[in-house]
């Protein structure tokens, strides 16, 4: 999901969202651990995703506004 699209996105869907991630992320660090994950670049990759929507909920609750790109 790129920034922009994250961006349309309703608080509660952030929420949603955010809420999935961190469960896919947890899924992941345990197939890592019981050795049955073979892509290991999918846990930063689901780092990254959390961070963007942390940033976006953040910069909501501090009311900082991001111009459209044209």
């Amino acid at each position: 999901m790129k920034v922009e699209e994250i961006r349309a996105l309703s608080d509660e869907e952030l929420t949603k969202q955010l809420e999935a991630a961190r469960q896919e992320l947890f899924n992941l660090r345990f197939r890592l651990a019981t050795k049955q994950l073979v892509n290991h670049r999918e846990i930063p990759r689901v780092k990254k995703k959390i961070a963007r929507l942390e940033t976006i909920i953040r910069e909501r609750k501090l009311g900082i506004k991001h111009p459209a790109k044209t």
